[in-house]
């Protein structure tokens, strides 16, 4: 048996954008569709917990991804560690991923616009009246929910902790 991993998209011209609305018509058919983002630059146990929790929320769940400029610009000129391409491709490995899209923009307000899904999900880091794309998720019959995330694992204090021993 073959093991197959999720498509990778970008969301960057028409073609990309056709591509990933082909993908969602055959998911809205017959499937509910969970929808996160974030930067997952260092893939880690918290995130892999977060996914697997957010998945479970429905039949299939796509996984926004910052593009490389986006993430210099929210995390500073150090990030990303990995290229958006790898970044990607890790998240398509895994057996929750259902899609990757790679977005330009700073957040995916546009992205959620263009794939409705029908629950939205964040970190509880979020307050849920401030998840971007919560009044387009909502006005669409969806819902927007936040999750737990496993304290002290995070991308930040990886890199902290390989600072501080490899200096």
């Amino acid at each position: 048996m073959d093991i197959h991993i999720a498509p990778v998209f970008t969301f960057r011209d028409e073609a990309s954008r056709k591509e990933l609305s082909e993908w969602r018509e055959h998911i809205r058919a017959t499937k509910k569709l969970v929808f996160t983002n974030g930067v997952f630059d260092i893939l880690h146990r918290g995130h892999v917990s977060y996914l697997l929790e957010a998945r479970n929320l429905g039949d299939a769940l796509i996984i926004g991804v910052n593009a490389d400029a986006s993430v210099r610009r929210l995390k500073g000129e150090n990030r990303p560690i990995q290229s958006e391409t790898d970044r990607a491709h890790i998240l398509a490995s895994l057996k929750c991923a259902d899609a990757i899209v790679i977005f330009d923009e700073d957040t995916p307000l546009e992205l959620i616009t263009h794939v409705l899904p029908d629950v939205l999900v964040k970190g509880s880091d979020w307050d849920v009246s401030n998840v971007v794309g919560k009044d387009i998720v909502e006005a669409n019959g969806g819902k927007v929910l936040t999750l737990n995330f496993i304290e002290g694992r995070s991308t930040t204090s990886i890199v902290e902790s390989i600072t501080t021993r490899y200096k």
